[in-house]
């Protein structure tokens, strides 16, 4: 059975390596969301460097998810000194159990306050896409169908929560998205 793909990626107001406040309570928070997503019915796994290693990204062991890279509209740092992005890539058994993750409990806490840590774009945040079960998706796979979302929109290919489709590509909708009535689920 296919799996979903997730794939997120933000621009920081100021590098990873900044000693502010501001910097040090976007990781703690970041680090309780994690914990509490990677408990969360229908969550799979995502995407961790090899040793753990707090702000290397570039350069890092990321082993099946691949090699680390950004889209192409990120002009930031790359060392772990100057970067300044937050991604992430993970995997998940389906839609709703994915979009209860991101939208409820202390994820939805984070993203209420991402104005306070992440700039504003006109490029999407996040993509959804559908897996063969057994497969891994990569860095580049995220970064390809999140370029693809901005260029053309939403299609099987490259999707969001509130324009999703099926693995066999038939447009659905996530359930706890707009009216009861407008279920296709």
């Amino acid at each position: 059975m296919p799996r979903l793909a997730l794939y997120t990626f933000g621009v920081l107001q100021t590098p990873l390596a900044d000693p502010t406040p501001r910097t040090h309570e976007f990781y703690d928070i970041g680090e309780a969301v994690y914990r509490k997503i990677g408990q969360h019915p229908g969550y799979l796994g995502r995407a961790e460097v090899a040793g753990g290693d707090r702000g290397l990204l570039f350069g890092a062991d990321w082993g099946a998810w691949g090699e680390f890279v950004v889209p192409t509209w990120y002009g930031k740092g790359r060392t772990v000194e100057t970067t300044a992005l937050a991604a992430t890539l993970s995997l998940w058994t389906d839609l709703d159990p994915a979009f209860d993750a991101v939208y409820t409990g202390p994820h939805r806490e984070a993203l209420n306050r991402r104005h306070d840590w992440f700039e504003r774009s006109r490029h999407p945040n996040y993509v959804c896409w559908w897996v063969p079960d057994g497969e891994i998706p990569t860095w580049q796979d995220g970064v390809s169908r999140l370029e693809h979302l901005h260029d053309h929109g939403t299609a099987p290919h490259a999707f969001t929560f509130h324009h999703s489709f099926t693995p066999e590509g038939t447009p659905t909708r996530v359930e706890a998205i707009g009216p009861k009535r407008d279920r296709v689920r």
